[in-house]
């Protein structure tokens, strides 16, 4: 039963990890490797979808790795829509809740500790694109 929620869970929070709005024509699916990040827009491309990732679930510690899962994540959804590019428009970070841990013993007087850590993960937004070749 424990193991059933445990996966439940995981399952839940990884589909969470992304995102998409279609607004032009999807394609069939390609390879996230075949997906080409871009900063600025090429000079022929057509809109596909609005997409946005972000780095929850991962077990990325950096800021750069963060980043680095959220692009991953964005050229993933981007390939499912038969996408070829990803022109990214926004990163920035949202706190998740945290972890809290905290020790105490009894009897008189009580003595009590405690230690909390604030969850920050990384986001992204982007256009999924078609480039023309």
């Amino acid at each position: 039963m424990r193991t059933a929620l445990t996966v439940s869970i995981v399952l839940f929070l990884t589909a969470c990890a992304s995102s998409h709005i279609i607004t032009g024509t999807p394609r069939p699916p390609i390879e996230p490797a075949q997906v080409k990040l871009y900063s600025s827009a090429p000079a022929k491309f057509e809109e596909i979808a609005i997409i946005e990732a972000s780095s929850k679930s991962s077990w990325a510690f950096t800021d750069q790795q963060k980043v680095n899962v959220v692009i991953e994540r964005l050229k993933e959804e981007a390939a499912k829509l038969g996408a070829n590019g990803v022109l990214l428009q926004m990163t920035g970070s949202e706190s998740t809740g945290g972890v809290m841990t905290g020790f105490a013993s009894g009897s008189n007087p009580t003595f009590g500790t405690g230690i909390y850590a604030t969850a920050l993960h990384k986001t992204g937004r982007a256009l999924a694109i078609h480039v023309q070749q």
